[in-house]
């Protein structure tokens, strides 16, 4: 079975234009609130993109995995590391977006995009290269 990360790769690239797009703004302006609140749907978005993603994987690469639909995120990411979809380092890093994700959820002041943004190029790396592993996942 193939996994189709189509829609994961174009929310990537959505969030990529918005964040040039934010950094060319006045940031008094109402355009740089626009595209703060959708670089914030655009980071979650990517996460439940990707959450869900891995788990078809585990599913379907790795057969046995006991109530799979079941996992807390940050188990669901331990695993991923464990059958080579993220490396350690990358698990690290995604724990922290999601810990950032929650903290965005009901928010979206400026403080919080701000703390957000600073991790967003390792998260927009991060998003891809899963991407990729899951692409090359999917061809075996």
């Amino acid at each position: 079975m193939s996994l189709n990360t189509s829609v994961l790769q174009h929310t990537i690239l959505l969030l990529e234009t918005a964040l040039v797009r934010y950094r060319e703004e006045d940031p008094e302006s109402l355009e740089v609130e626009i595209l703060r609140h959708a670089i914030l749907k655009e980071y979650e978005l990517i996460q439940e993109l990707a959450h869900g993603l891995i788990r078809k994987a585990l599913r379907e690469f790795v057969p046995g995995i006991p109530r799979l639909h079941a996992t807390p995120v940050k188990e669901l990411l331990r695993l991923a590391a464990r059958y080579d979809l993220l490396t350690l380092d990358e698990v690290e890093r995604w724990f922290a977006y999601r810990d950032q994700r929650n903290a965005t959820a009901h928010e979206y002041g400026e403080r919080l995009v701000l703390e957000a943004m600073e991790r967003l190029v390792d998260f927009v790396r991060d998003s891809r290269n899963l991407a990729l592993r899951l692409e090359e996942m999917s061809r075996r």
